[in-house]
């Protein structure tokens, strides 16, 4: 705009100061001519700022999306990242509390029969009650029912001792259970004046289960001296 007003004010002082004959006399036509294609140009000009000014908003819009897509992006693989650091670190607190547990449950028995003689013989099959306790890590036996039951879920080792002499034999079952697993047996003494016998087992037992010595009927054992024993421990947890 400023350069069209410009331009009328130099025509306009050239049509009032030139005159016909001079080299820059103008005539009227000829600045009416002039003055359409300025007026023109400035039309053009105008639309060109605008279309300018279109396309640098229409820019700045695209960018700012782009900008909002990478963020949107960003964002869920951050969300993403986050959620396998919190499955890792749930994984390993799982496993440090299990192998803190592991640590934690032990148990350990050892118990003898007890007395200051003979123990039976019985009519019936009698489950046996060690009654003097050495050893009960973890408290899985009972000395008021002779029974262990297994805190957790695992590899257990057990053994039974006895001493026993005339004039009965000895025959002892471990039950896990009602069901019989091992036994160790020792006919009536005839010649010899005792007899020591024992067994040994592993047990993969689940929590509840129960692990007990049961004596046969018309048998016997000695249960003074700690000769006769009852002995379990856990191995490993499963």
């Amino acid at each position: 705009m400023i350069v069209s007003i410009c331009l009328l004010v130099f025509f306009g002082c050239g049509l009032n100061f030139a005159q016909p004959g001079d080299e820059s006399y103008v005539s009227k036509t000829e600045f009416d001519a002039l003055k359409e294609k300025l007026e023109n140009l400035e039309t053009k000009l105008r639309d060109t700022e605008i279309r300018q000014i279109n396309s640098d908003s229409q820019i700045a819009e695209l960018k700012n999306q782009g900008k909002l897509i990478i963020s949107d992006a960003k964002l869920k693989e951050t969300e993403t990242r986050l959620q396998d650091s919190e499955t890792r670190l749930n994984n390993s607190e799982n496993q440090i509390m299990d192998l803190r547990k592991k640590e934690r449950t032990k148990v350990m028995f050892s118990a003898a029969a007890g007395g200051r003689g003979a123990i039976g013989p019985f009519k019936t099959d009698t489950t046996l009650i060690y009654r003097a306790v050495i050893t009960n890590i973890g408290g899985a036996y009972s000395p008021s029912t002779g029974i262990f039951t297994a805190p957790v879920a695992g590899v257990y080792y057990f053994t039974l001792f006895h001493h026993t002499g005339k004039p009965y034999g000895t025959v002892l079952y471990l039950y896990k259970n009602n069901q019989q697993v091992i036994m160790t047996q020792n006919h009536k003494a005839v010649h010899e004046t005792a007899h020591n016998g024992g067994n040994a087992v592993f047990l993969q037992l689940q929590p509840g289960d129960q692990v007990y010595v049961r004596m046969t009927a018309n048998s016997f054992i000695w249960g003074g001296n700690y000769h006769t024993t009852f002995s379990g421990f856990l191995v490993s947890q499963v």
